[in-house]
């Protein structure tokens, strides 16, 4: 389980990622298209294209998580425009949303 705080950074790349890629493929893709430090303090949130997929990428201080949630049924909704690569949203908003809830209105642009 993710341990969520009020003070945890959350980003979600609002751009369907290939999730075919590996752990090596999302810390690339935080670095280099993302422009950011995979090892900050800062949970990196994924979806697939089908939008029935999230994956989570996160740095403990001592190496790299990276988590898949899937629906059993459904699609998550609400996830923020396509306008920015990156949307910072609260640990509320994340908790949320990996329930599988209905969500947007607690999306914030980054």
């Amino acid at each position: 389980m993710i341990h969520l705080t009020t003070q945890s950074r959350i980003l979600l790349a609002t751009h369907p990622a290939d999730f075919r890629k590996g752990l090596d493929g999302f810390i690339a893709l935080c670095r280099l298209e993302l422009l950011q430090d995979p090892r900050s303090d800062t949970l990196f949130v994924f979806i697939n294209k089908d939008r029935t997929l999230l994956r989570v990428l996160s740095y403990d201080g001592s190496g790299f998580w990276l988590m898949t949630k899937r629906l059993s049924k459904g699609k998550f909704r609400g996830w923020p425009s396509e306008g920015q690569a990156l949307s910072t949203v609260t640990a509320r908003a994340l908790s949320v949303l990996l329930k599988g809830g209905d969500w947007h209105p607690l999306a914030q642009a980054a």
